[in-house]
């Protein structure tokens, strides 16, 4: 076996560390929600997301790469991706706030067939019809949980949470052309960094007074986030993003438990048909592009 070649016990370690990730993020969407209950606004949900999660993250690089590695010279393409990912916090807690977890968290799956559309588009890759119907297939799946004109969801709800898969995808292809050069660590700090500064002013029109159970979901919110970060990067040090991606959908579990557990809400009919069409669809692309990667590499090899 070659040296650097990931072995069973490495890879389950991985997953492991995606499935605590995944943890840890769902956790993140239960108290966005529940602080928005007890009167949180967007923008202090935001701030305390961001700020919060930054000692975590000087944690991990300093341990890890060290934090000379924070140093770059690309700070401009942090910026635009910090704007990007800003905009994409925006729809994702904004979703959050508008839907039940469980369709907020369903409608994010969605991510990868956002992905293959804009590599399509801005990358120019090659997509065959496999991925396409996979697209479509996924779409389908869009349809029968938002049910557009007559579902249970409120389509502009519908509409925020589809454009948070859009910029969890968008923010992935930024951070392919980031990660050429930047560590993953190094990612994470400046965008939690430059993040700051804009939401910060937004904050300082929205601080309010809150009770004690509020502010400390606030600083949980950051907490869970930053661990959630941390963990998806540390996971992919052990095991390949073939292994790892599935274990995302782990999350919906996660959803329905806390929303019937905090919220007593469980997923609708509409949800439980088209969630395993949307799942189905972004594992196949998944494994699609693993495979057409492992044939590049063989024929270059």
């Amino acid at each position: 076996m070659a040296r650097n070649e990931p072995t069973g016990d490495r890879v389950l370690k991985g997953l492991g560390l995606r499935l605590f990730a995944i943890l840890c993020l769902a956790s993140m969407a239960a108290l966005i929600k529940l602080s928005e209950a007890h009167g949180a606004r967007l923008g202090e949900i935001m701030f305390f997301r961001q700020f919060c999660a930054i000692p975590l993250v000087l944690t991990f690089v300093a341990a890890t790469a060290g934090l000379s590695s924070l140093r770059t010279q690309r700070i401009g393409a942090h910026a635009t991706r910090t704007i990007v990912g800003l905009m994409g916090m925006v729809c994702n807690f904004g979703s959050l706030t508008l839907l039940p977890l469980a369709e907020a968290t369903t409608l994010q799956f969605t991510a990868p067939i956002f992905a293959t559309i804009l590599s399509a588009i801005l990358l120019h890759e090659r997509t065959g019809w496999h991925r396409w119907g996979a697209v479509a297939a996924g779409f389908v799946g869009v349809l029968i949980v938002a049910q557009p004109g007559g579902g249970d969801i409120p389509l502009f709800g519908a509409m925020v949470g589809l454009g948070a898969a859009f910029f969890v995808a968008l923010i992935a292809i930024l951070l392919r052309q980031i990660g050429k050069t930047e560590g993953a660590g190094t990612t994470v700090f400046w965008f939690s960094t430059l993040s700051i500064p804009p939401l910060g002013a937004v904050y300082a029109f929205q601080a309010q007074p809150h009770d004690l159970t509020t502010w400390a979901m606030l600083v949980a919110i950051g907490i869970a986030g930053g661990a959630g970060q941390i963990s998806l990067t540390a996971a992919l040090r052990f095991a390949p993003v073939s292994a790892a991606v599935p274990m995302d959908y782990s999350s919906l579990i996660w959803a329905t438990v806390y929303g019937f557990l905090l919220f007593g809400v469980l997923p609708t009919t509409a949800t439980l048909i088209g969630a395993p069409i949307i799942i189905a669809s972004g594992l196949y692309i998944v494994w699609r592009e693993h495979r057409l990667a492992r044939n590049r590499a063989a024929r270059a090899a």
